[in-house]
């Protein structure tokens, strides 16, 4: 199906899909290895990724490792250049062997040719995980990676702001909806929430919206289907209103906002906790975490933001080593306390879910069992979603189209009328069948 890119490649082409129906992806084998065996047996591999306490995890290992030794190199966050530098590697055949690589982004990386089928290596692994993460790292019966975690989301919430103003906690979008206009009424430079772009996929998950799926051996792309109009209606009301902060996502202002309490609520995955804790400290003990607000009144449907997995780049020669790695990484005791607490990670290893870590009060919170909110949350999450396989660009389509929007060229749903278009596009552009 892509016989440009195939005529590019110096291998086979790899047959998958993301569902059962039939997807036609041409992976191309790179060179290259990311290790390094020293003369004394041991194997050197490199590990590349961003998330904090990764390079503790890889510290845990080396110390109870003889044989291999694995080095973390930190890069800038993926869609912040990280998944860049990955594939410009495997494309020079220097890559590593271990990338951080989220759920969302595995298609796109297959569809490049730059991961590599362990099946043989990591299949022992696959019930050590929960099914649904598994199926993230796995195309047409092929494993590419290891799950490392998912993404649950809740609402992070100021509570002193809220009982300032008398603001009961929203259980409810409309509720959501009244209390912004309260709390901007009351105060005027305060917003109940700094929207980043990527957070609407989220939500549209949340509301039921399908934005990427496939029909027989083809994707189908519905960005701007029935729901996500709804979803985009919504929020425009909210940003017509001047009820919703609009700074770039995780810049000083973003952070400020939740820091003064300007920024009453955000909306977020459970590994935003460590996060707000380092960047607004002086906010210790005032936020809460509630469920996400739902459409209907008594409903439990939540959304998942991130998770991901450690997979294999294309060209590692020493794949057992490195399954070895990444399974131990995700499932060891020591390894996931440190995840839990460093990184925010929710495990995507049963064995972790069972973890005093997942089940205690966190200090930052007030000593609240937040964890408690987010496996709610990964209990009433609907895990058919699907990614496209051009996320990168998607990503990029997707925060500027939003910014355009925020600055009032157009709505949200023209946002998302846009990102259909390019989206389309760029499937097409590779050569794989769309609809």
């Amino acid at each position: 199906m892509l016989a440009k890119l195939a005529a590019r490649s110096r291998s086979r082409a790899v047959l998958g899909s993301l569902s059962a129906a039939a997807l036609v992806l041409t992976a191309a084998a790179c060179g290259g290895s990311g290790t390094d065996k020293a003369a004394g047996g041991t194997v050197h591999l490199e590990f590349w990724g961003w998330a904090p306490g990764y390079d503790k995890s890889a510290e845990l290992f080396n110390a109870t490792h003889k044989n291999i030794k694995v080095t973390f190199k930190k890069l800038p966050s993926g869609g912040q250049g990280g998944y860049d530098k990955m594939l410009s590697a495997v494309k020079a055949g220097n890559a590593p062997c271990l990338a951080q690589i989220g759920f969302e982004s595995i298609p796109t990386f297959l569809l490049e040719g730059a991961l590599e089928d362990i099946s043989q290596e990591a299949g022992a692994a696959k019930g050590k995980f929960v099914p649904w993460t598994w199926k993230q790292v796995t195309v047409a019966g092929r494993t590419y990676g290891i799950p490392v975690d998912t993404g649950p989301m809740a609402m992070y919430y100021r509570k002193d702001v809220f009982k300032k103003y008398g603001i009961p906690v929203p259980t409810t979008w409309d509720e959501y909806a009244k209390a912004a206009e309260k709390l901007h009424k009351t105060d005027p430079e305060a917003h109940i929430v700094n929207l980043r772009a990527i957070t609407l996929s989220g939500l549209a998950w949340q509301k039921g919206a399908k934005w990427f799926g496939t029909e027989g051996d083809a994707w189908h792309v519905g960005v701007n289907d029935d729901r996500s109009r709804q979803l985009a209606d919504y929020w425009q009301q909210l940003v017509d209103r001047k009820l919703v902060a609009t700074d770039q996502g995780y810049s000083p202002a973003w952070w400020s906002g939740l820091q003064s309490g300007k920024v009453a609520t955000a909306i977020g995955a459970v590994w935003l906790n460590p996060l707000i804790a380092q960047n607004a400290p002086k906010a210790k003990g005032r936020f809460a975490v509630a469920p996400m607000p739902q459409w209907t009144a008594g409903e439990k449907k939540f959304g998942n933001d991130g998770g991901g997995s450690t997979a294999v780049l294309k060209g590692c020669r020493h794949k057992d080593e490195t399954v070895e790695f990444a399974t131990w990484m995700s499932t060891d005791p020591d390894s996931l306390k440190n995840l839990i607490t460093k990184t925010g990670i929710y495990p995507a290893a049963t064995a972790g879910l069972e973890l005093p870590e997942v089940n205690k009060g966190v200090d930052y919170y007030g000593g609240q069992n937040i964890y408690k909110v987010f496996g709610e949350a990964a209990q009433h999450t609907d895990t058919s979603w699907q990614w496209g396989p051009t996320q990168s660009q998607f990503g990029v389509d997707l925060d500027e189209a939003t910014a355009n929007a925020y600055a009032g060229s157009g709505t949200l749903f023209d946002a998302f009328d846009n990102v259909q278009r390019k989206t389309l596009a760029a499937i097409k552009s590779k050569g794989v069948k769309v609809r």
